[in-house]
């Protein structure tokens, strides 16, 4: 799976799902920002989300 089709797919459970997500969609559509604007702000968020915390998992590695 395409992490592109992924990322999709959490952001939309979240919408689904998550109050805060929901909140997040509903004052950006009163801004007046479109689905596909606000969806890709969420999938931003999202992976930016995941590299920090799959980056925080990673021991640190010796340079020597």
């Amino acid at each position: 799976m395409p992490i592109n089709r992924a990322l999709y797919t959490v952001a939309l459970v979240r919408m689904g799902h998550d109050s805060r997500t929901r909140d997040y969609v509903a004052r950006r559509t009163a801004e007046g920002r479109t689905k596909r604007e606000v969806m890709r702000n969420l999938k931003r968020y999202i992976s930016r989300q995941l590299f920090r915390t799959l980056n925080s998992a990673q021991p640190a590695t010796s340079t020597t």
